[in-house]
């Protein structure tokens, strides 16, 4: 449980912001100490002022002589009127407001029920009640309440890089989830622009929108961010990423764009992605044997079912790319070909090999001088039979065939010392080429 504690003195201007709630059923009255309560849930402004002021003292040395209070469960806490009645005044009496004029009200505004305590801090002898350590105070008697009547705690939970990241829970506290979950999506994963940062945010029901526009004369440019169910539809209130932190602030997504630009290495991605093409028949056993790669695709669909976009989530990597960023036969255009007529399977194209993989594949290409006759290659190695699973596939080390008779494939018609012959023919050619007529 969290309580804001803050201290003032426009007692009616708190009873004017409840008063409000109230009118337009988004609050009640649960109890008063002190103060007139009619029993009906509603507040009669000047009336329970009045009652107020009756209360305090002629002259007081107190500068905020009122105090208001917010009273936060957690959300999975759901307390009914009484408990919250209870709650409210055992903390005020353990706060040492138990002999002061306080009115209660439950705010139902949101999906997190809560209750305000609007309470006077002066004595009727001009006293006031001390609010030195009132923060450490405060947590002191919430814990103890947990603890006593078993409620969960309310305290932020510390984001730890193993933390798992779910979906939203419509049942619990969506603000809180959809401020987690950007949080901890923003520390772990590099996109570089909105649709790739959408993309990732989409896998736990989370959308995201750019807001610009003008308020007094002046420009903004923001994010709002929406909480979604499966299929994509807003189940709540949308949130100003002011109201969820900096970190999810356009400037600070933006900021991650250009940090991720300088960072993102599309090749083990791009290895992965067409290795699992090469296998796959089709829509459904692509997605399937991507996901087995720990590997998510969001595709985007137009209004007649086109896919206009794609999207790969490395999660090995923790990476988004665009389809068309990784190489224009793994677009959303390449796959829409695809998935709806076989036979224009995408081609893909050999990955660039990492200086590691050169000389790896020079050595393996040249013939060992303890291996014997090298024309007797093809009948004295033996073969594993069966091909190899994804996990342990290096697309550096294969062409795929496509059915077309070996035309790609680099297999025993390719001879190192033969294509070493030719390029210094080559060579020697552009030696003796005229130079230019004089």
């Amino acid at each position: 449980m969290v309580a804001k504690i803050s201290l003032g003195n426009s007692l009616y201007g708190s009873l004017v912001y409840n008063g409000e709630k109230i009118n337009k059923e988004h609050g009640r009255v649960l109890d008063t100490n002190k103060i007139y309560n009619d029993g009906s849930g509603k507040i009669n402004i000047h009336r329970v002022f009045e009652d107020f002021q009756r209360w305090m003292p002629q002259s007081t040395k107190a500068e905020k002589t009122m105090m208001h209070i917010s009273l936060n469960p957690h959300p999975d806490d759901r307390l009914s009127e009484s408990q919250y009645i209870q709650l409210a005044h055992e903390y005020m009496e353990k706060m040492g407001f138990a002999e002061m004029p306080y009115l209660v009200v439950k705010h139902e505004d949101i999906d997190r029920h809560h209750i305000h305590i609007v309470a006077l801090r002066v004595r009727p002898d001009g006293s006031a009640i001390d609010s030195k350590n009132n923060y450490y105070r405060s947590k002191e008697i919430t814990r103890e309440l947990e603890k006593k009547y078993g409620f969960h705690t309310a305290e932020r939970q510390k984001i730890t890089p193993d933390m798992p990241i779910k979906k939203i829970d419509p049942s619990g506290d969506i603000k809180r989830q959809v401020a987690n979950t950007v949080k901890m999506v923003g520390m772990r994963y590099k996109f570089q622009t909105l649709g790739e940062y959408n993309a990732i945010l989409s896998l736990y029901n989370i959308r995201c929108e750019e807001a610009d526009g003008r308020v007094n004369g002046r420009e903004y440019h923001g994010l709002v961010y929406f909480a979604t169910d499966d299929e994509g539809k807003t189940i709540a209130s949308p949130f100003k990423a002011s109201r969820l932190g900096k970190f999810a602030g356009r400037e600070a997504i933006e900021k991650r764009y250009e940090r991720a630009r300088e960072k993102i290495d599309v090749r083990p991605t791009k290895r992965k992605v067409a290795a699992v093409m090469a296998h796959s028949s089709g829509k459904d056993d692509f997605i399937a044997r991507l996901k087995a790669e720990n590997i998510d695709l969001v595709l985007r669909y137009t209004d007649d079912g086109r896919i206009y976009g794609a999207t790969y989530i490395d999660h090995n990597t923790r990476i988004v790319l665009n389809g068309s960023r990784i190489g224009k036969e793994f677009s959303a255009n390449a796959l829409e070909k695809w998935f709806n007529n076989p036979d224009e399977r995408p081609m893909p194209i050999r990955p660039e090999r990492q200086p590691e993989d050169t000389a790896r594949s020079r050595t393996q290409g040249q013939p060992s001088e303890s291996s014997g006759n090298s024309h007797g290659n093809s009948h004295g190695n033996s073969q594993t039979h069966g091909s190899p699973s994804l996990s342990q596939f290096d697309y550096n080390d294969y062409t795929p065939d496509f059915g077309l008779g070996g035309l790609f494939s680099v297999g025993p018609a390719f001879d190192a010392q033969e294509e070493a012959f030719y390029r210094e023919m080559q060579r020697r050619k552009k030696k003796k080429r005229p130079g230019p007529k004089l």
